[in-house]
């Protein structure tokens, strides 16, 4: 009797999750940390982390950081990774493990360059088109053909005030604006102008670009992750973002964390969640495929949601949408991205796999950045793993846990380090992750009490000695180069 053939079409969560568990192609995500998608291994054969920094103290069975490093200035994510790729341990590592798939954040054409030597594909889409889709100008007319409408705005360029200002007549938005230029990152080239002297700090920056300009609204901002599939786009939980506390970030309106709530807000989680889908079909018709990021701005006054920008990568947001999808759904969204860059035919309801992220607890993050203006040598760091405060704001290691899903409740934090002994923090430097059960921001966008006596807490595990004159190293000299994840 003839063998049935072998099925080849993945049709159930099931058989995805039998494919995951038996894969044989070497998975590896590259990054400074392993931040944006820790614990997605646990769920994946042949999956590993290489990072540039040692956040566990080679404790991690699947991270793998260089032993040999010397002084580096890196000026941005791009440069950590294509110098991870370029050494010889890493370059030995990957080799070892033979042709494969490679996970990143971000990404250039010499890391795509450097991928190819090595036998490896890129699970994302090529870094040109990444930056193509970047602009905040490509984002506003793809919303645009989504039929996903922005807050008012009109597009254009401007010499002057004066040309300013007829620009934004022509879409009748007053002349308290918000400006913005193509690329940017935490706020840094997002401009406010209600005046002929706001118009003339910020002239060099705009003068030479395509502008965004904006009817300033009152807003509450948040962002949201997805997956551009061939089936459609699934779509993780609605997150608000964290941002500007100087406890947290030296950089007023900077990306500092986020907060997953469940409470209110029905009508405009549904209208995030219906743009997010409509905006990765369009992405996918523009030959995009994967994660991305959505950015949006829900006004307080009228409770309208607008689009904001697009991250076409694996992002910020990504631990937050993993950690979530996987534990109370079951299923890690970013199996559906690795399928759309695996050589495998698979199909399934979406709407169902989408119902089962619907319910869950409330979390949030913070990204600590260290926001005095000195550099200083640490000399003693806090390990990364499960910490408990006591009731009187005292933080103890208690379990040292490599990700966060086991947080028990609010009182227990997961904190992640980045720098460590003998590292040099600065201005803007990314410290650690603190992940913890339960909300870090109020309503009404204020850092909550519990949230400061964290950051007081683990500020306070860390010792360091002043560092000054021809010793102290220069710090990166772009903000981006403080984001190491």
């Amino acid at each position: 009797m003839a063998k049935a053939a072998k099925k080849t079409k993945l049709t159930s969560l099931s058989e995805i999750y039998a494919y995951f568990r038996q894969n044989q192609t070497p998975i590896t995500f590259l990054s400074p940390t392993p931040y944006n998608i820790l614990g997605l291994g646990r769920w994946i054969n042949k999956f590993e982390y290489i990072n540039f920094f040692d956040s566990f103290d080679g404790s991690h069975p699947k991270i793998v950081v260089p032993r040999e490093h010397g002084p580096h200035e890196f000026k941005s994510i791009e440069d950590v990774n294509n110098y991870l790729l370029r050494h010889k341990e890493v370059r030995a590592r990957l080799k070892e493990r033979g042709p494969g798939l490679l996970m990143l954040v971000m990404f250039d054409e010499e890391t795509e360059f450097l991928a190819g030597e090595l036998g490896l594909k890129i699970a994302l889409p090529p870094a040109k088109l990444r930056k193509h889709i970047d602009s905040k100008i490509i984002t506003t007319q793809l919303g645009n053909e989504a039929g996903i409408q922005s807050a008012p705005n009109t597009l254009g360029r401007a010499k002057t005030y004066e040309e300013l200002c007829a620009l934004a007549d022509t879409a009748s938005l007053g002349r308290d604006l918000v400006v913005q230029t193509p690329y940017g990152d935490s706020g840094r080239t997002t401009f406010f102008i209600k005046s002929e002297a706001d118009w003339y700090t910020h002239e060099e920056d705009l003068v030479k670009e395509d502008l965004k300009v904006m009817r300033r609204i009152n807003h509450l901002p948040g962002t949201v992750e997805a997956v551009a599939t061939r089936h459609g786009t699934l779509v993780g939980p609605m997150q608000t973002d964290i941002t500007g506390f100087p406890e947290v970030t030296p950089y007023q309106g900077g990306w500092c964390g986020n907060d997953v709530f469940t409470g209110g807000m029905e009508k405009e989680r549904k209208a995030v969640t219906e743009m997010a889908q409509k905006l990765g079909n369009q992405l996918y018709k523009a030959g995009y495929k994967g994660a991305f990021c959505m950015d949006f701005l829900i006004d307080t006054d009228t409770r309208e949601v607008y689009l904001g920008e697009i991250n076409p990568r694996i992002s910020g947001a990504s631990p937050l949408t993993n950690l979530i999808t996987s534990t109370y759904g079951g299923c890690p969204i970013y199996m559906f991205h690795l399928l759309e860059f695996m050589d495998v035919e698979w199909e399934l309801d979406l709407a169902k796999v989408q119902d089962r992220w619907s319910e869950f607890d409330n979390w949030s993050q913070l990204i600590l950045k260290y926001p005095v203006d000195r550099v200083e040598m640490i000399t003693k760091a806090p390990s990364s793993g499960i910490y408990r405060m006591d009731e009187n704001g005292v933080i103890k290691l208690v379990r040292k846990s490599i990700d966060w899903f086991v947080v028990s409740d609010e009182d227990e934090a997961f904190y992640l380090r980045v720098y460590t002994a003998g590292d040099y923090r600065y201005h803007g430097a990314d410290l650690g992750i603190l992940v913890s059960r339960g909300r870090f921001q109020t309503d009404d966008r204020q850092l909550t009490d519990r949230a400061k006596a964290w950051v007081k807490a683990i500020n306070g595990e860390f010792e360091s000695i002043a560092v000054t004159g021809s010793s102290a190293p220069a710090p990166p000299p772009m903000h981006a180069a403080n984001k190491m994840f």
